[in-house]
């Protein structure tokens, strides 16, 4: 069996620190689906606490909120991305399709009498 060979590449935004990344998004992308904080760090096997950890340094680092949350109650609480971290999101998805796409393109040309 021949062995496949490919790049894998994760793509993080900095300021001073690191601000945004794959594993923010990926909170986020599980927060627009399920409409909950608790519940996306919890489908991630993540802490809650961590989650929101995670979410308080990015959105201080950014400078801007990520979530707009409200508490529970009668008809329970939730949480949606703001129209910002929609944006964000967005481009960020698409700017580490654009960058997997030039480095595989890449990587197979200039690897292809290697392997």
């Amino acid at each position: 069996m021949e062995t496949k060979f490919r790049p894998v590449m994760t793509i993080r935004i900095f300021a001073d620190e690191k601000c945004f990344g794959p594993g923010i998004a990926r909170l986020l992308h599980r927060v627009e689906e399920l409409h909950s904080l608790r519940a996306a760090a919890s489908s991630m096997d993540m802490a809650y606490s961590k989650a929101w950890t995670i979410l308080r340094a990015s959105q201080q680092a950014l400078g801007f909120p990520l979530l707009e949350s409200t508490t529970g109650g009668k008809n329970g609480g939730g949480a949606v991305l703001t129209e910002q971290a929609k944006k964000l999101l967005t481009e960020y998805d698409a700017y580490c399709r654009d960058l997997e796409a030039y480095a595989e393109h890449q990587f197979a040309e200039r690897f292809e009498n290697v392997f």
